[in-house]
């Protein structure tokens, strides 16, 4: 039989790779054919039509073989929902280096070709983050937690100062108190009307005494949520020395709901920040620290490494063999991180039938 030329061919035997390049009102996309070919362009709304416009036209272009896409977790995450609820491969796109668009130019159909590109070529293996099950519960109540206790703590600072600046009377009222027990006197305070220093004092620690207590208020649910989210979701996680909710609820948001999309437990390590680098030239050989992956995340290690050093005795065992052995405190602690990563990723994993469960 003779072969097919290019202008025989059906739309279903070219395969299909899509760049998406995300806004807050539009997305940008590119199609790539198999052998290279730009296929098209097109710009959709950030709406559930617009969607389900991008993902026919690339249907009706051919055989869908992955998106491209950036932004999966900010103005992307809509349409990565969408495309992955519809079984597509979605994998998720840095964008471009300033280095790169210095030399070929900026524009929003530029950074979608790039994205194809990069599918194309093999740079981009990432699976999309999958955030739509009890992993994308903890991840919004963490950041109203969060933004609670950054609040709370500055209102106890600002309580603080005024009580050392406060005229001399009240601040002899109040200055030994503890914080709990300052919000609280504060609360019942009775300025009356503005008209000296010490009322204007008064009727500013009050709003700010029942400012704290209503934040204290509102990170008590939080924390019972999270305490109950983190329990249902990971189970075998929260029974692990030094993990508490705060701690689960950052590992389960570094992973996703989909970790299954994480290839190996060096892949989550590296995902942690916690994987070492080669950093070797010549007859040099050694590693260096990597400053890289999710900082929270490598936060959450470090908390469990250091519950371990103040109370599990083989961790502490294994701190003194290694010092012994020449390195340092430093040096040991990224050893054990290493170690808590790849400890952990095998409590997560199950989250995947989790979610499937939550979905149903």
């Amino acid at each position: 039989m003779a072969p097919v030329s290019m202008t025989e061919r059906t739309n279903n035997d070219i395969g299909v790779t899509t760049g998406v390049d995300t806004h807050a009102d539009a997305h940008v996309a590119a199609a790539f054919g198999d052998d290279g070919r730009r296929l098209g362009h097109l710009t959709v709304a950030t709406t559930p039509e617009g969607y389900a416009r991008l993902l026919a036209w690339a249907q009706g272009l051919g055989t869908v073989r992955a998106f491209g896409v950036e932004g999966t977790s900010s103005f992307g995450a809509g349409l990565a929902t969408f495309l992955t609820e519809a079984g597509c491969v979605v994998l998720e796109v840095n964008r471009p280096s300033r280095q790169a668009r210095r030399g070929r130019g900026k524009s929003d159909l530029l950074d979608a070709e790039a994205a194809a590109r990069a599918v194309l070529a093999g740079d981009v293996t990432a699976v999309a983050k999958n955030q739509n099950g009890r992993v994308g519960m903890i991840k919004v109540l963490r950041v109203a937690r969060r933004s609670a206790m950054a609040m709370r703590t500055q209102v106890a600072n600002q309580m603080h100062s005024l009580v050392v600046t406060a005229p001399a009377g009240l601040r002899e009222q109040v200055r030994d108190f503890a914080l709990g027990e300052l919000v609280a006197v504060a609360a019942r305070f009775r300025p009356g009307k503005v008209t000296t220093p010490e009322a204007a004092t008064k009727l500013t620690l009050r709003g700010l005494a029942m400012r704290h207590q209503s934040l204290s208020a509102e990170l008590e649910t939080l924390d019972a949520e999270l305490a109950r989210l983190t329990a249902e979701t990971a189970p075998a996680l929260m029974n692990r020395k030094g993990v508490g909710p705060d701690v689960a609820g950052a590992l389960l948001v570094a992973a996703g709901d989909n970790p299954e999309r994480l290839r190996s437990e060096a892949a989550f390590a590296a995902l942690c920040g916690v994987s070492p680098l080669p950093a070797s030239s010549g007859k040099t050989t050694r590693h260096r620290l990597n400053r890289g992956g999710d900082r929270i995340a490598n936060n959450a290690l470090w908390r469990i490494v250091m519950v371990r050093l103040s109370c599990d005795e083989p961790t502490q065992r294994y701190l003194q063999r290694r010092i012994a052995e020449g390195r340092t405190k430093r040096e040991v602690i990224r050893c054990l991180k290493r170690y808590v990563a790849r400890e952990v990723l095998p409590l997560i994993a199950p989250i995947a039938a989790s979610h499937s469960q939550v979905a149903a």
